[in-house]
């Protein structure tokens, strides 16, 4: 009997891991090549929802962002990859 209960543990921990765990890991591997990879010139929206173009990338962290608003600083964090890889991607027909 204890060993099926160890067993039944065990079961219940990879599938957390493979269903949650390594999921998220990818998600987070995946923002941050996203973040390292942005350059000048790039058209982003931030997570919060503002459209604007890259004007300047710091050493810190930190862009600065051109929008209608005038310009804004940054952390690289805040540019959602979704929204700007759907910004960037090619219209489909």
């Amino acid at each position: 009997m204890e060993q099926q209960s160890l067993i039944l543990l065990v079961l219940m921990f990879v599938v957390v891991y493979f269903f949650m765990i390594r999921p998220q890991m990818k998600r987070q591997k995946q923002e941050k090549k996203f973040a390292s990879e942005l350059k000048r010139g790039d058209k982003v929206i931030t997570k919060s929802g503002l459209h604007g173009k890259i004007l300047d990338l710091n050493d810190d962290g930190t862009c600065v962002i051109e929008s209608g608003a005038g310009k804004m600083k940054f952390e690289r964090s805040a540019i959602s990859m979704e929204l700007s890889n759907k910004l960037n991607a090619p219209a489909k027909k």
